[in-house]
């Protein structure tokens, strides 16, 4: 942990917001053992907090709203930023807080916002705490990774990598009425928590996940995949999983440029495979009407809570998965 300056507002579309929880992502492991991105980033992009100041052409908040933040951003003012797609940013500024140097993110006491219209949300009557971090990130993730997995009524579905995402992706995927989810993961609490949610574990320590899932299809595979680690084993495992004619979901961030891809197994099979950088804000209008009526079980999703200050101990504890943990809240208050 470090001292920093204050961050100042961003122009008149921003807002400086006073972070009051924020998580440890994932992806942000990939930072915490390698920042490929550069160096004295200030890491986080999973936030809530309340408006502590607002520029002169922020039409959409006022000093006091509590907010919650969009972890990917882009310019702000192009056709698909306004549409809330970010990810296709035509001046191609699409980035996550928290992951280059000149966009600090929110494990912080405080954040600044730009283009504060379009990236933030006042957090909506309904939604807890926890339930408005999920949206800043991890909940969008595992939903477009259902809904870009053309899963139809009746269908198979396999979930590979059961952590925070992974377990947003199951749940998603229930909600387009598949007749089983087969869940792949290697951490017998995961797959605990997903036998529970009422998918079929299938545990990657006995064999590859991919010869568990055709050995439970009868050799056909599943009809959709949806893959959210971004390992490159992984990745080759869970197109190794897909029924032909079937469609692969990856949401796990996976920046390797030289990935042996399995090109063959892709074109024999006719697969659609599909890859996001998770546009949040274009996801809002349809989860947030689905957490307050209670569509989603998000109550355990953190399995531990911790101050700011214990910010290196939770980053090794999350590294570690041990513990039973999921993910991380962090209290910018301790």
């Amino acid at each position: 942990m470090e001292q920093v300056p204050d961050p100042e507002l961003p122009g008149p579309s921003g807002i400086v917001v006073t972070v009051e929880r924020t998580a440890i992502c994932g992806s942000d492991l990939h930072l915490f053992h390698d920042a490929p991105t550069g160096s004295g980033i200030q890491l986080g992009h999973e936030a809530i907090g309340t408006v502590h100041e607002v520029g002169t052409a922020v039409r959409t908040h006022s000093v006091g709203d509590r907010v919650l933040v969009s972890g990917v951003i882009g310019c702000g003012v192009c056709g698909p930023c306004l549409a809330g797609l970010p990810n296709v940013c035509l001046a191609g500024k699409s980035a996550a807080f928290g992951t280059v140097p000149d966009l600090p993110g929110g494990q912080a006491e405080a954040m600044a916002v730009p283009f504060a219209d379009t990236f933030a949300l006042r957090i909506p009557e309904g939604v807890g705490d926890e339930e408005a971090v999920l949206l800043t990130d991890i909940l969008p993730t595992g939903y477009l990774g259902a809904a870009r997995a053309d899963i139809r009524p009746g269908s198979t579905v396999v979930v590979v990598g059961l952590g925070p995402v992974g377990i947003m992706a199951l749940q998603c995927a229930r909600l387009f009425g598949p007749a089983r989810i087969l869940a792949i993961d290697m951490v017998p609490e995961r797959l605990a928590r997903a036998e529970r949610m009422g998918a079929e574990p299938i545990d990657a320590r006995v064999a590859p996940g991919s010869q568990q899932v055709l050995a439970a299809t009868g050799g056909r595979g599943a009809e959709s995949v949806i893959e959210a680690i971004g390992a490159d084993a992984t990745v080759v495992d869970a197109i190794s999983c897909a029924a032909t004619g079937g469609t692969v979901s990856v949401v796990g961030v996976n920046l390797t440029m030289d990935l042996a891809f399995p090109m063959g197994l892709v074109f024999l099979k006719s697969l659609t495979l599909r890859t996001i950088f998770a546009p949040v804000p274009s996801t809002w209008s349809a989860l947030v009407p689905l957490v307050q009526a209670g569509r989603f079980s998000l109550a355990e999703t953190f399995t531990h809570h911790m101050g700011l200050s214990q910010a290196a101990e939770a980053y090794q504890l999350f590294d570690s998965r041990r513990d039973g943990v999921l993910k991380v809240l962090l209290d910018t208050m301790n």
